[in-house]
Order: C-alpha cells, then structure tokens, then sequence
C-alpha cells in the first residue's frame, strides 16, 4: 500500500470554479460532491449546490483536493491555505502548469534559473492560492 500527501483547499462558493480551472491546467479526473449530493448536510438551502468534497487524481502521486467553507463555519477571517509546491525533473510538464496554472493570477518569482542551479517560480493563481514550481538541474 502507498500513501500520499493531498493538499486540500478550502474555497467560499469558488470550489467548483478553481477545481475546474485545475484540471483544465493539470489534465486529470475531476470528481465532484456537492452538499445536496449528501442531504443537505446541514447547510442552508441557498448553499446545497457548493462543493462539499472535490478530488482532482492527475496521476499516482498528484492529487489535489478543495471544498467550499459553507457560510455559517467560521474560518477565524480570511481562508488561507498557504503554497503549493510542484517539482521534479520533467521540464516541459512543469513549465506548462506554470503558465497555465498562472495564468490571470499573479506571477511573483518568474520561471527562471535560480542560484541553486534548479529552475524555480512563484505566482498566486486566480483564486489566490500561492503555487511554487522547481524544476531540478534545468
């Protein structure tokens, strides 16, 4: 048996939209379970249709997941769910995620050579979730 490590966002009625975008980024399966879906779950009918539980399998070990934070729980201010961080070795595959997964977001630390000798990036997408990108020896 394997085990991974599942980064898991949490989203104000933006669920459905950033995983999507996701996936039209990343390539991979998209599954989707909405409040209703489950009965209700105790959230106003206004709110049914948010995501509960989304799961975006890209391959063995790149799986993203992410749910809409209904109304009434409190998240203490802000959601935030800090950075996301892709590496490895496979150039053209990180490079294109960069520039899709950047794309109307904000691109902090552009895709390039860094000291370390790796290549390395930052931006916080559309929804404003930070993704950090290091592609090794390139």
């Amino acid at each position: 048996m394997s085990t991974v490590l599942n980064p898991y966002l949490n989203f104000r009625a933006q669920a459905r939209d950033a995983m999507t975008f996701y996936q039209s980024a990343l390539g991979g399966q998209l599954d989707v379970t909405t409040f209703a879906d489950q009965g209700g779950m105790g959230v106003p009918e206004s709110e049914a249709g948010l995501v509960m539980h989304s799961a975006l399998t890209v391959s063995d070990g790149v799986q993203l997941m992410g749910a809409d934070v209904p109304s009434h729980m409190d998240t203490g201010g802000d959601i935030s769910n800090g950075s996301i961080s892709l590496s490895g070795d496979d150039e053209a595959t990180l490079r294109g995620w960069f520039e899709a997964l950047s794309a109307g977001g904000s691109v902090t630390v552009p895709l390039e050579k860094a000291p370390w000798g790796d290549s390395f990036g930052m931006f916080t997408d559309k929804y404003g979730i930070g993704w950090m990108v290091n592609i090794s020896g390139s």
